[in-house]
């Protein structure tokens, strides 16, 4: 039985968790052919995570999370997650990257989003949402510029899944500044704690405006009946999409035997190399 961890938590939707085991299973037989030892299954709570006694710390002996089994066992800290020792294999942002993660892992490969809208090869924009009928709906820029409607969203309440989310905030904050405009642009914002969430509360009319990325809103389209009360009335330019990462102690061999299996499983929609 392997010692090492995977999981794929940022699209592991409760209703979509076939698809997201059925994904992880074709990664999982390609690393193992290339005589990676890959878990059998994902993880999904802080209760699967393995011990760390004295907890988690960094290249320099530094505790930077603690011990996994001090947390929530039903819960899953993405954070304590993607620092885990024994992480082989997992997604993240790259808001968390750019904010100290980096540190902690290395990049393995980058996910296509081409069966999205809003997505291009590794690249993903996201839909800036509103209630039906506050305004036009847009389709994605086909140059894949930003599209903000300044007017319509100005005064509004902005709802976002967390601060370091680069498809539910940073990214927008970074457009409306090459715009000219803040976040003051809004006349209050709030964080509602996922993307599904900020989907419901725009629509339950708990705020006007969220930014959500395009594979969520997707999966919001199948999923979240709230969904069908909002359309897309703009999107943030398109950057790369979330990174699949593994530990910064994992050998370069091994890191490198992913690459390649990533590399094999190209023609597949959601699954590119590195760049």
């Amino acid at each position: 039985m392997s010692e090492l961890i995977a999981a794929l938590p940022m699209y592991d939707w409760s209703e979509a968790r076939d698809e997201v085991d059925a994904q992880w299973a074709s990664l999982r037989d390609s690393f193992r052919r290339r005589g990676i030892d890959a878990p059998q299954s994902i993880v999904r709570r802080n209760g699967d995570l393995p011990p760390v006694p004295g907890g988690i710390r960094d290249g320099e002996g530094k505790l930077v999370a603690p011990d996994p089994v001090t947390l929530p066992p039903d819960e899953l800290d993405f954070h304590k997650l993607w620092m885990h020792p024994a992480l082989l294999f997992a997604q993240t942002c790259w808001g968390p990257m750019e904010l100290g993660l980096s540190r902690h892992v290395q990049v393995v490969g980058q996910p296509s989003y081409d069966a999205y809208e809003g997505g291009q090869g590794e690249l993903y924009s996201s839909a800036l949402v509103m209630r039906s009928g506050e305004g036009p709906e847009v389709r994605s820029p086909t140059d894949g510029k930003a599209l903000l409607p300044l007017d319509l969203i100005r005064g509004r309440r902005f709802t976002f899944n967390s601060l370091d989310s680069m498809s539910g905030i940073i990214a927008l904050t970074r457009d409306l500044k090459a715009a000219g405009e803040k976040l003051d642009i809004f006349s209050s914002y709030s964080e509602s704690g996922g993307h599904r969430d900020s989907i419901v509360a725009v629509a339950e009319g708990k705020a006007d405006v969220a930014a959500i990325d395009c594979e969520s809103w997707a999966l919001a389209r199948r999923f979240e009946p709230a969904a069908r009360k909002i359309v897309i009335v703009g999107w943030t330019a398109r950057r790369k999409g979330l990174p699949y990462i593994t530990a910064r102690t994992t050998p370069e061999k091994t890191v490198r035997a992913m690459r390649e299996a990533l590399a094999g499983l190209a023609e597949q929609p959601r699954i590119q190399r590195v760049g």
